[in-house]
């Protein structure tokens, strides 16, 4: 069903109003569980651990992200070591400064017993968004992305990066936001310099959008890395989406 109006990123009063003040993502790549236990993995991180994280004034949003074998089956590209990721968590900031209370807050909860071993980690990056863009269908501007309720993501991971504004017209992409590595303190992250992330937010089932957005993805001249759908979590049903 069509919404009514006018979209956001057209109108001025509307725009006049603020733009969510995100400028940095914070985004951990890990594997699956190694026992196996992801679905409560899942629910001690969603329950305890993420919400906590609000509380830091720098923190705007979060999302968390999974791969089943459906997704990794979809994937477009899929290289080592990423061939390997199943969980994408990402914090978005107000600004890279916001990294210092968030190793603060870190240790506060691991000083009071409330953290469990980490997942295997890939990846760590800290980027700093570069564009964004929302389908004229969805309404919402695309500054509001991170907080719009989306049914999955497409990471696209690449070294370089070209125009995704045509990726837009796919069904089920509702909008893009590109990011680029900063060089940050080793203490947060360990990925490459130069490289490019982008985030297509979905309003369908995320395998069914991945089939429809590889040919064209086949199609583009960086060094892909990874190119793969991925499931948002829904609340109290952990296992329903899991590796």
């Amino acid at each position: 069903m069509s919404l009514p109006g006018t979209p956001s990123d057209r109108v001025d009063g509307i725009l006049a109003n603020g733009d969510g003040d995100i400028t940095t993502l914070f985004v951990s790549m890990a594997r699956r569980h190694p026992d196996g236990t992801d679905a409560e993995y899942l629910r001690w991180h969603t329950l305890d651990h993420r919400p906590e994280q609000h509380r830091l004034a720098a923190v705007r949003a979060s999302l968390r992200l999974v791969s089943t074998p459906a997704c990794r089956a979809a994937r477009a590209a899929s290289v080592e070591p990423y061939d390997e990721i199943d969980h994408v968590m990402t914090y978005f900031f107000s600004a890279p400064s916001g990294m210092e209370g968030f190793l603060g807050l870190s240790r506060a909860l691991g000083d009071a017993g409330r953290k469990l071993p980490l997942l295997p980690p890939v990846e760590r990056g800290v980027y700093g968004v570069q564009s964004r863009r929302a389908a004229d269908r969805v309404k919402v501007g695309a500054h509001v992305l991170p907080w719009w309720p989306a049914t999955g993501v497409y990471v696209l991971l690449e070294r370089g990066a070209e125009p995704t504004d045509h990726l837009l017209g796919v069904d089920g992409v509702a909008g893009a936001w590109t990011a680029q590595t900063l060089d940050v303190d080793a203490r947060l992250a360990n990925a490459p310099t130069g490289q490019s992330l982008t985030y297509f937010f979905l309003d369908d089932d995320p395998v069914a959008v991945a089939d429809r957005l590889q040919p064209m993805l086949t199609q583009r001249t960086t060094e892909i890395r990874l190119a793969a759908p991925f499931h948002t979590i829904v609340p109290h049903e952990w296992d329903r989406y899991v590796p």
